[in-house]
């Protein structure tokens, strides 16, 4: 787990938690698990899902009712972020202000992190 003692790894807005809070207790769900996986035209795609339980190893975000499970292989990139939502005219959903993102594509749905010290595998 990448956290420092007395700060959550993620922050999570008043309108995400009002939303989280929403989709979990429409579907008695355990939280909003957020993770990382390999797609997109910048490498990486952010994945979401209502879990029924936290996984072992889940990072567990809580705020008023809100809850997110932060998967084990996603925690050293999603710390430091930010999660909202917004409603728009056009479109409505959850968005990540990601302090360690290095580069995006156009339309946001993908991701880009800079690969680790000593770390074989450079995304390219």
């Amino acid at each position: 787990m990448f956290s420092i003692p007395g700060k959550p790894p993620v922050t999570i807005t008043p309108a995400a938690e009002a939303r989280i809070a929403r989709l979990m207790a429409g579907k008695d769900g355990a939280g909003l698990r957020i993770g990382l996986k390999k797609g997109g035209c910048a490498g990486m795609e952010y994945t979401m899902e209502l879990a029924d339980a936290a996984n072992p190893g889940d990072e567990v975000v809580e705020q008023g009712a809100a809850r997110v499970l932060i998967a084990p292989t996603a925690q050293m990139f999603l710390f430091g972020t930010q999660i909202d939502y917004q409603d728009g005219l056009l479109d409505s959903g959850f968005r990540f202000i990601n302090p360690n993102v290095t580069d995006s594509c156009g339309c946001g749905e993908s991701v880009r992190f800079e690969p680790l010290e000593g770390s074989a595998a450079r995304q390219g």
